[in-house]
């Protein structure tokens, strides 16, 4: 008798790496496809897909590999649980962005086997991704590495300091509400379409946080997002007391010290933060605080030149310690265990942007499986 396999997914703008993936996971057995809600879409992505559902679910169910194709009745990113409860499949295949924590753990209180793939084309093809193909958009996303919070005027009026930030190459489509500026890029995409123009970065960052941020904005975004996504490689952002715009910028542009990062940063998915997620809502922000995560940052700062690992992931990790203990809510029950599952393997670790979900970022020196590697944006893409 065969095996069930399972997939779950967007499958938005079919193509040949879809095709790849699926004929993949047929190989391990009768292959269901399970494919999100266009109203699914449109709560992770922040845009509802290109095709709708039913023409997903046609298209998908037109393909030779596939048995049977259903549309999820849930939501989120465990959007399938009613389809697996149903379709009781022995194995559940995804690909190296779709391996979260909660897949696991629901594999293994299934007794279901995961599989993870890799993203290989067929023979004589391109690479393909949902991503590339959608608006062939090349503005980046942005990583905050240490002093994120610095960047507001509640927080620096009590302590200056720097934020560190790295701009990264869209290899991926980051789900939005997961830390990665993904609100102030998709303003970004409002006003320039598919890539930054060409310009002072510095004068384009302050476009595009006036922008975001019009007159008589009462939640101002932290400008830390517009410069994280329009400064090309890692930046130094020194925030002056009460104030919303860097007194001084600093870019480390060597590539020796990019690609050491690329090596040593690894992203672990988690579910995007909740629609009803506030961070403001329980905070104890302090003269100290601010102090220890400014103190943080510029160790980090300091570590990365010198390409020091285990001073940049302690740095790190006491940037994210401050972090917590004047935002309590960054974290909670749901988080700490896959934190406590990592921190073994890491020399460092955080949440993307403001915590809640989204990602959780390490340290690390050897590879941490089925995590997310990034490529950071170089100056020769401006």
């Amino acid at each position: 008798m065969q095996k069930k396999v399972l997939v779950s997914g967007c499958f938005d703008l079919l193509h040949s790496g879809h095709i790849a993936f699926l004929k993949s996971a047929a190989t391990y057995g009768d292959l269901y496809v399970c494919i999100g809600s266009d109203n699914t879409i449109h709560n992770l992505k922040g845009r509802y897909p290109v095709i709708t559902q039913d023409e997903r679910k046609y298209m998908i169910e037109s393909l030779a590999c596939v048995k049977e194709c259903k549309i999820n009745k849930g939501n989120g990113l465990l959007d399938f649980l009613d389809e697996l409860a149903e379709i009781k499949p022995n194995i559940f295949v995804v690909n190296e962005d779709g391996n979260t924590p909660n897949k696991v753990d629901l594999c293994k209180t299934k007794n279901i086997e995961l599989i993870v793939l890799d993203r290989v084309p067929s023979e004589g093809l391109p690479a393909r991704s949902t991503t590339s193909l959608r608006t062939n958009s090349i503005i980046p996303f942005r990583i905050d590495l240490a002093g994120g919070w610095l960047d507001q005027p509640y927080v620096n009026k009590l302590y200056p300091g720097p934020v560190l930030t790295v701009s990264i190459e869209p290899t991926i489509e980051f789900n939005n509400r997961s830390g990665m500026a993904s609100s102030t890029r998709n303003k970004a995409i409002e006003l320039w379409k598919a890539q930054l123009p060409e310009g002072d970065p510095v004068q384009l960052s302050k476009i595009l946080f006036s922008y975001e941020n019009p007159p008589g904005t009462l939640n101002v975004a932290g400008s830390q997002d517009a410069l994280g996504i329009v400064m090309p490689c890692l930046n130094y952002y020194h925030y002056s007391q009460d104030s919303y715009w860097p007194s001084e910028i600093k870019s480390i542009e060597d590539e020796s010290i990019l690609s050491w990062l690329e090596e040593h940063l690894y992203l672990i998915p988690l579910d995007p933060r909740g629609s009803n997620y506030d961070v403001l809502a329980n905070t104890n922000i302090t003269e100290l605080g601010a102090k220890n995560l400014a103190d943080a940052a510029i160790q980090c700062w300091n570590a990365i030149q010198i390409k020091d690992i285990a001073a940049f992931g302690t740095a790190f990790l006491a940037s994210f310690h401050a972090q917590i203990a004047m935002f309590p809510n960054m974290v909670d029950e749901t988080i700490t265990p896959i934190i406590n599952k990592y921190a073994s393997k890491s020399f460092g670790y955080k949440l993307s942007g403001a915590g809640g979900g989204g990602y959780l970022i390490l340290v690390a020196n050897e590879a941490i499986e089925n995590a997310i590697r990034i490529k950071i944006r170089r100056k020769d893409r401006m």
